[in-house]
């Protein structure tokens, strides 16, 4: 049984095993030293409904796979696609050779053979994998990954669950990313119309004029919507209603992962307090909010505390409120609570295009700022949207994939993300996070990077300083064990989550030792991001938007650090 399958409850965690208060595993689970995992070919039934899918091990999310830190890692990976497949081990440090991206770290699986991923176990904490080939992500190539640290878990809970969030379409999605090409908005059924206008529900026909003027869209905060998408959690559509259960005046962990191709999620739980005291597999000083928002790739662990005997509804509402992720935390099997309705949609404002003016005397009539925040009697037309500091490196690349550079883009890392401003409760910014542990690395970085994420909406194409993947003609240089300050520049109306392989970075927020590390960083649109990082593990990384399809369009870097080992310094 322990090449893989599923083991006997007596070697699972006891948060596990079925004599903890009668309840059995809520997810498939591996543990063990050799584990093997098959991917093929499968169908997902979503409320009644079956599509086409890849599964691992034939369950969509794949089985937790549980490993313990310190112990050393073999898994089997076992390809029956009729097409290559990888798996990458998103968040966990390893030789770049195990770390799963084809033509980066390894060739990728062939179809009909299988690749055997063997590494030692250095971390603890909520991780995830998911496929790095093609879009198979998107059909459900993904899957949870707990780590238990080796000593004592400073986190003190009763009861676990791990809540896997994702985004399911019955569309395939070669087909999806046509339609994106083809047509701007395509997916978004929430525009904004001369009737919205005349009733009030949408902004004045004038803002619509300067927007389209601009030949933008301010209701365009997702590329891929609830229109197509079934939003998931655990595997599992809002009506049926998965649900994970407690005993009143437990300490309960959730641990969730955003493994979403392309949805940002805003997850709250009626009637509960959030504690969290995770993000990205690494332990933070509690925070106590009533809302984060968790982008694509980020995890977030949670304790939060059910004292009264009744249902609480878990809602994972997607950034652009075209739907929402739905399950239950209950005592008892079969319970509901109410499910409270969507919110109002979003709507993109000048900050971020990169032009927040709020605090600017404009010196021209007209140019008081409207109340939906774009600059009224403005002639966007004319501005000059490429304008900025000379004296800003590196220079962008100009062409016809990048559509704006923000002027004047500003650190929103204390800001909760779009549509949660005025939500009327406490939501998880990043400047909340401060690490538990001292920084390994404290050193002063010896040099800086700064990168631009461009793009062309209309186009639909994606880019790192106006460069695609197949135009970029050489890596990114890092020298082994180099400290560099990094800054992400968002010129482009859409947030992006940034991820990077093989290493953590410290975000320039809180107290000098205790900055939290993070490998997954969302820039709000407009926005700018910093953060140090230590070029520690040698080898080829990916470095990427983790939307699937901006990184299919062209969002994706590859991060060189040398020498490697046995290499001359």
């Amino acid at each position: 049984m322990l090449g893989g399958g599923l083991v006997l409850a007596r070697a699972l965690p006891a948060w596990a095993q079925t004599h903890a208060h009668g309840l059995a595993p809520t997810l498939p689970t591996l543990t063990g030293p050799n584990l093997s995992l098959t991917v093929a070919r499968t169908h997902l039934n979503v409320e009644g409904r079956d599509g086409h899918a890849i599964g691992i091990n034939g369950t969509v999310p794949g089985p937790l796979i549980r490993l313990r830190e310190g112990q050393r890692a073999r898994l089997t990976v076992n390809n029956q696609l009729d097409e290559d497949t990888s798996i990458h081990w998103h968040g966990l440090i390893l030789p770049f050779q195990m770390d799963g991206v084809p033509g980066v770290s390894f060739p990728g699986i062939r179809a009909g053979q299988s690749f055997t991923y063997e590494f030692p176990v250095r971390q603890s904490g909520t991780y995830w994998y998911h496929s790095h080939s093609g879009l198979q992500e998107q059909e459900g190539h993904y899957g949870p990954i707990i780590i238990d640290p080796a000593g004592a878990d400073p986190v003190a809970y009763d009861r676990e669950h791990v809540i896997v969030l994702s985004d399911f379409s019955f569309m395939h999605p070669h087909t999806i990313f046509a339609r994106l090409k083809q047509e701007p908005g395509h997916f978004n059924m929430q525009r904004e119309t001369i009737a919205g206008a005349l009733t009030g529900r949408d902004s004045p026909l004038a803002d619509q004029m300067e927007w389209a003027a601009m030949r933008m869209d301010p209701t365009d905060i997702s590329d891929v919507t609830g229109s197509t998408y079934t939003f998931l959690i655990n595997g599992h559509g809002p009506g049926d209603n998965w649900t994970g259960l407690f005993q009143p005046g437990e300490r309960v962990r959730l641990r969730f992962i955003n493994a979403a191709a392309m949805t940002i999620f805003n997850v709250r739980i009626p009637g509960l307090p959030l504690i969290v005291v995770a993000a990205d597999g690494q332990n933070v000083k509690p925070v106590a909010v009533e809302e984060f928002q968790i982008s694509v790739a980020e995890t977030f662990d949670v304790i939060v505390e059910p004292r009264e005997d009744r249902a609480f509804t878990l809602v994972a509402e997607a950034v652009d409120r075209s739907g929402m992720g739905r399950a239950t935390l209950a005592p008892r099997g079969g319970m509901s609570a109410e499910v409270p309705p969507l919110r109002a949609r979003p709507r993109t404002s000048m900050r971020d295009m990169g032009m927040d003016m709020s605090g600017v005397t404009m010196a021209w009539p007209g140019a008081e700022s409207s109340s939906s925040g774009a600059m009224a009697g403005m002639d966007m037309g004319g501005m000059d949207m490429s304008m900025r500091n000379p004296d800003n490196a590196p220079q962008v690349a100009m062409g016809p994939g990048v559509q704006s550079i923000a002027p004047m883009p500003v650190d929103r890392m204390g800001e909760p993300g779009q549509g949660l401003e005025d939500v009327g409760h406490r939501v998880l910014v990043y400047t909340d996070l401060e690490a538990l542990e001292t920084n390994p690395d404290t050193r002063m970085p010896t040099r800086a990077l700064e990168l631009h994420l461009t793009g062309n909406m209309e186009r639909f194409m994606w880019s790192f300083d106006g460069e695609r993947f197949s135009e970029v003609t050489a890596p990114i240089p890092f020298r082994r064990d180099e400290r560099v300050r990094v800054t992400l520049v968002n010129d482009s109306m859409m947030a992006h989550p940034i991820h990077l392989h093989g290493h953590f970075f410290e975000l320039l927020t809180g107290p000098d030792g205790k900055r939290p590390r993070k490998h997954t960083i969302n820039v709000l649109p407009g926005g700018k991001v910093t953060f140090d990082v230590t070029a520690d593990a040698p080898g080829d990384w990916a470095f990427h938007c983790h939307l699937l399809y901006h990184m299919h369009a062209g969002m994706f870097r590859v991060v060189s650090v040398r020498p490697l080992e046995g290499e001359p310094s």
